[in-house]
């Protein structure tokens, strides 16, 4: 046995000092890990997580919202280990096969005649639609004004990635504080947020165009459905305005889907609920269900036939990523899609939501939950201090209650170092394959949680 075997079998104890000792977690304070590590998982499969000693979690959070069709999945195995065999590695200056597909899948599913740019993460396809974006504006413009036109609006509370382009876009402000000054020429505008204040945020939209110049805005970009934020779902007039406002000024609209495509919503793709069609859209997560990296941007025709011109000239995208359309992640991707239609996986999400929201409903008995809403499987409890109010609980509260489930053996989500003060939504979004059983496990862990971490006084309403 070599010494890389050796490492690959150690103890939990050896696993969790050399843990401790070389890696670094995202979004936790190491000082406080010493006497709380983080879990080792050994292996996962349906909708579980299992470490070496054979604990489970029920995983209520699919990963990081991205393992669609469950975890363990063989078959997705299967065809990485023939790929790899057959074409490990080929950049996409050159084509191969499973690309090629994929990007005929996407393109067939959208219904409507683009191209597709693939690459590894949800950031990364939000930084080549930015790039895209100004590019084109450039070179051809819809008005011919298009050399003024740089400005990308985006949201508070949306997420678009944690490089420095998607972070800019990003209107989470404890996900930029210590990284500013961040890169010009990104404008933020309010989002939708039905359960705290009824702003027209179509209208707000426009105004910002008009305040800016809409001359110098390129293009606006948005969540469906922002997730991390808080799962804020708008109102049904939202979409459809904010597509005819772009349309009037001239300002692409990019649909950010790294988390509502691939039946996350009950649809394959979030925007379908409104029936409304972007300019430009981005995928990741569940595109390969977190089998593979990957991600693409996918681009209308229009806009793509800017892009042509003389071979010498300085016209085509001048972008690139080394593993961009790997052929093991698309091989992969392209087999998780066809699993996601072959099982029904989109209307299987919209019905186990909605028999999950049912699940959840009694909650609001609950004198600090505020709020419960979902599409499909993406399902947000929003907590607060007192209902009168709507003050949001604490951060230090809403961890106790994702601590306690858990310790029942549920995990699931909530907003963390997004808006100050907002750390307070609990996020469900298993697997789309989790059974009902497993759906009322998970309802029941957080009832506990609620009820055991956050009792109702003695003038707040009983369990009954």
């Amino acid at each position: 046995m070599n010494d890389q075997d050796s490492e690959l079998t150690a103890s939990a104890p050896e696993l969790t000092a050399l843990d401790l000792e070389n890696l670094w977690h995202p979004l936790v304070q190491h000082r406080d890990l010493a006497g709380a590590p983080p879990r080792c998982i050994d292996r996962a499969e349906g909708s579980y997580l299992y470490d070496a000693a054979g604990n489970r979690w029920l995983d209520a959070v699919a990963g990081i919202w991205c393992v669609n069709v469950g975890h363990g999945r063989s078959e997705l195995a299967d065809v990485a280990r023939e790929q790899m065999s057959r074409l490990a590695f080929a950049p996409l200056t050159m084509s191969h096969e499973p690309a090629i597909r994929l990007a005929t899948k996407l393109v067939d599913l959208l219904g409507y005649p683009s191209k597709v740019y693939i690459s590894n993460s949800g950031s990364e396809a939000n930084e080549a639609a930015f790039k895209i974006v100004r590019q084109y504006h450039a070179q051809a413009g819809r008005d011919g004004s298009g050399l003024g036109r740089y400005k990308i609006i985006a949201r508070y509370r949306g997420y678009h990635g944690n490089t420095l382009g998607a972070l800019s876009a990003t209107g989470q402000a404890e996900r930029r504080m210590g990284y500013e000054p961040l890169v010009p020429g990104f404008v933020f505008t309010s989002a939708p947020d039905p359960y705290r204040e009824e702003t027209d945020c179509a209208k707000a939209l426009e105004q910002t165009i008009l305040r800016e110049g809409a001359e110098t805005v390129a293009a606006f970009i948005m969540e469906p459905i922002i997730a991390g934020g808080g799962i804020l779902i708008p109102p049904d007039d939202y979409l459809p305005r904010v597509r005819e406002i772009c349309d009037r000024y001239g300002v692409l609209l990019i649909l950010d889907e790294v988390v509502t495509g691939f039946g996350r919503t009950g649809k394959m793709f979030g925007h379908q609920h409104w029936e409304v069609e972007p300019d430009i859209i981005t995928f990741a997560k569940g595109i390969a269900s977190g089998y593979m990296p990957l991600a693409a941007t996918v681009v209308r025709n229009e806009i793509f036939d800017a892009f042509s011109g003389p071979a010498d000239g300085m016209n085509h995208f001048r972008h690139i990523n080394t593993y961009a359309g790997h052929p093991v992640a698309t091989a992969v991707a392209l087999r998780n899609i066809e699993i996601v239609e072959r099982e029904g996986l989109v209307d299987r999400s919209a019905k186990m939501g909605e028999f999950v929201l049912r699940a959840l409903a009694p909650l609001k008995a609950h004198p600090n939950v505020g709020d419960i809403r979902g599409r499909g499987l993406l399902v947000g409890v929003e907590l607060v201090e007192d209902r009168a109010s709507r003050e949001p609980l604490s951060a230090d509260k809403a961890a106790r209650v994702v601590a306690h489930c858990a310790e029942q053996g549920v995990i699931i989500g909530c907003t963390t170092n997004t808006t100050p003060g907002m750390s307070n939504v609990v996020i469900l979004a298993p697997p789309l394959t989790i059974s009902e059983e497993e759906a009322r496990t998970m309802v029941a862990a957080l009832d506990a949680a609620l009820y055991k971490e956050l009792p109702a006084n003695d003038s707040g309403p009983s369990r009954e």
